[in-house]
């Protein structure tokens, strides 16, 4: 399993807002987000909101409950599971498809709107899922409102991609709209 680098926590520890471009290799990918999940539930105790397009709810909300994490300190959104074949759950709102950027949006405010401390995080996991389903075009202007919304909301923003799978010129523009970018390594 690999630990959230030391880097990556003295750069984020003491910020009350930021957002994040994180990179990953697909080996590292699961346990790049399950540490960045542990390290703002476990050790910063922040609530927050997870946006999955790889896996779904179950799997997710299993995998960390498997690992430590309290998931009654996550609301989940869901674009991977068909919501029409779903019980409804407390702590996530299912979308059915990575292509329904608005209905993403819109969960993701509602979601943020819902949680009651001022210090929360948001995870948008991740950015190469976005492309295989909409235009590079369409995901740089989504991650441009994204980035804006979470300035707008100022909590903690991450957002994940692997590496190797996103087009550089996506990623220089990406970087633009980040504080920082962070890369967890892996191949």
């Amino acid at each position: 399993m690999i630990a959230v680098q030391e880097s990556f926590r003295k750069e984020v520890s003491s910020l009350k807002e930021y957002l994040l471009l994180v990179t990953v290799g697909a080996k590292n990918y699961q346990n790049a987000a399950i540490d960045l999940l542990r390290f703002l539930v476990n050790e910063q105790n922040n609530p927050g909101v997870y946006v999955t397009l790889n896996k779904p709810y179950e799997v997710m909300q299993r995998n960390l409950a498997n690992n430590g994490i309290d998931t009654r300190l996550v609301i989940f959104i869901d674009a991977t599971s068909r919501a029409e074949q779903l019980k409804k759950v407390d702590n996530c709102l299912y979308i059915g498809s990575p292509e329904k950027l608005s209905d993403i949006s819109v969960a993701m405010d509602q979601a943020i709107k819902a949680l009651p401390t001022s210090e929360k995080f948001l995870i948008f996991d991740s950015l190469n899922t976005l492309i295989i389903f909409n235009k590079p075009a369409t995901v740089a202007r989504f991650i441009h409102f994204l980035a804006g919304k979470i300035r707008e909301w100022k909590v903690k923003g991450i957002i994940i991609t692997l590496e190797k799978e996103t087009e550089q010129s996506l990623l220089d523009e990406l970087t633009q709209f980040a504080d920082s970018r962070v890369d967890l390594g892996g191949a």
